[in-house]
């Protein structure tokens, strides 16, 4: 097979060659002159630098804590970059009062970029709030401190209570608080007035202090009392409290004067409860449920002559030993029960006292006396009507108490004879006293209560008992009262 002549090769240019032909055309291009493009100028060349501009500022106020009424420095500190001082810087600074802002004289700041303002404190934390603002100018930026709250040092509170030392029961008297700063300056606002009740103090009343820091109350003690002022802590105000004020409760009668060596009873009593209402103010009631319930098992129980519908309740006020009224209860017959009320009246207008006046229900049931506890009454010198008893020391035999036409009085100072000797001392046997104690029927409660059909049955043998006649029914034995069958001859208490 022919193949032809074969071609010859094409020998590749050598580089450095190749180099120098691309280095002769790029300096041909570059002699060439470019003609200028029409409407393109050529470029402004830059003018001097302009003004700088303003750098940011930072505007700082400061106070002291001060007492309200004093003048507080308000102290504002203007700074720039890197905490510069900028000096000579107008500042507005304005507080609220009032709910309206206005304008507070402030000084331009100083080389260290400072200024100064006085402002009043105040006693209202909302009118202690101030801002300052600085406007700003060609190289300062404005800027401002925000809302700036002025602190306030409390006063000390001066808080006084003045008044008598004494009261007369059922009457009262007027304590005065009077409270200013430690200053002098007077305190207006809520002020407490507290009482001792136990071991904690309580808001006896709330008063309001005047314009001359004064405020007056009105009290009526019915016992001894400690009183004191209490002024709760202000913003401006730091809390103050009085001395302990004591007004003693002083009687409205004359106390019992007793003899030398007179024994107390062996058994004491709580107080009773002061009077209620004007004069003996007596009240005759149906024997209430709650009292009925006290009395069943004690002065009454079944078997009793009378039951509740023949009983009544008297409620009346009576003089005390102590010079106080007070307030007793005794429960005796309907068809007596209004002799006992007028006669304890009498008593009352004529100020003869009497010890204690509680139901004889309160001293329990006695197994020996079958009712309530009679000896425990008389031990404790009780006054008491009513009682479903025997007769003391006569075992089996009814008392007239059982019926409630018979009336225990004062039986302390006035002793009961029996077989074993005298009840409930021997004391006062002999010994009598123009009020409390009698011996006679002259004496003037002997004789008041005879007004009143009480007669005093067994004279100095039962001193303390007197007996009213049933109602419709004249008396036996000459002006004496109708009495059991077993106490015809001898003393029945």
């Amino acid at each position: 097979m022919h193949l032809g002549a074969a071609r010859p090769c094409r020998q590749p240019t050598p580089r450095p060659r190749r180099l120098l032909l691309v280095l002769a055309t790029a300096a041909t291009l570059l002699a060439v002159p470019v003609p200028a493009l029409a409407g393109v100028e050529d470029p402004v060349p830059p003018g001097p630098p302009g003004p700088p501009a303003p750098s940011a500022t930072v505007l700082e106020a400061s106070a002291p804590a001060r007492y309200a009424g004093d003048a507080v420095p308000v102290r504002l500190v203007l700074t720039g970059a890197a905490g510069a001082p900028v000096t000579g810087a107008p500042l507005r600074l304005e507080r609220r009062v009032g709910g309206a802002w206005s304008e507070v004289p402030v000084t331009a700041t100083d080389e260290s970029g400072a200024a100064t303002a006085q402002v009043e404190a105040a006693r209202a934390p909302k009118d202690n709030r101030v801002r300052a603002t600085y406007d700003g100018d060609e190289t300062h930026e404005g800027s401002s401190t925000g809302l700036v709250r002025l602190a306030l040092r409390r006063r000390n509170a001066d808080v006084r209570l003045r008044g008598p030392g004494s009261v007369v029961d059922e009457q009262s008297v007027v304590l005065r608080v009077r409270v200013t700063t430690g200053a002098g300056d007077p305190v207006e606002g809520p002020v407490q007035l507290l009482r001792r009740a136990g071991r904690r103090w309580v808001e006896e009343r709330a008063l309001r202090l005047d314009e001359r820091g004064r405020a007056d109350a009105e009290v009526a003690p019915r016992v001894d009392t400690r009183y004191r002022a209490r002024l709760a802590q202000r913003p401006w105000l730091a809390r103050g409290t009085s001395t302990v004020h004591r007004l003693d409760n002083r009687p409205p009668g004359t106390p019992v004067r007793l003899p030398a060596g007179a024994p107390s009873p062996r058994r004491s009593l709580p107080a009773q409860a002061r009077a209620v209402g004007e004069g003996p103010n007596a009240e005759v009631s149906r024997i209430p449920g709650g009292v009925w319930k006290q009395m069943t098992g004690r002065s009454w129980h079944a078997g009793c002559p009378v039951g509740r519908d023949s009983l009544r309740l008297l409620r009346i006020n009576y003089w005390g030993y102590d010079g106080y009224r007070h307030r007793g209860e005794l429960v005796a017959h309907a068809d007596a029960v209004g002799r006992m009320s007028r006669a304890l009246s009498g008593m009352y207008a004529r100020e003869l006292p009497i010890r204690s006046m509680y139901r004889v229900d309160r001293f329990g049931w006695s197994k020996r006396l079958q009712g309530a506890d009679d000896h425990a009454s008389m031990a404790a010198g009780n006054t008491s009507a009513f009682n479903c008893r025997q007769v003391v020391g006569r075992p089996g035999v009814r008392s007239p108490h059982s019926w409630g036409r018979s009336l225990d009085l004062n039986p302390w100072e006035n002793p009961y004879r029996t077989s074993g000797g005298w009840l409930p001392t021997g004391w006062w046997v002999g010994r009598d006293h123009p009020e409390v104690a009698w011996r006679s029927g002259s004496h003037a409660v002997v004789a008041l209560l005879r007004t009143h059909t009480l007669r005093w049955t067994y004279g100095t043998a039962d001193a303390h008992h007197f007996d009213a006649r049933a109602a419709g029914r004249t008396a036996g034995r000459g002006d004496r009262p109708d009495l059991p069958p077993e106490c015809d001859h001898v003393v029945c208490h």
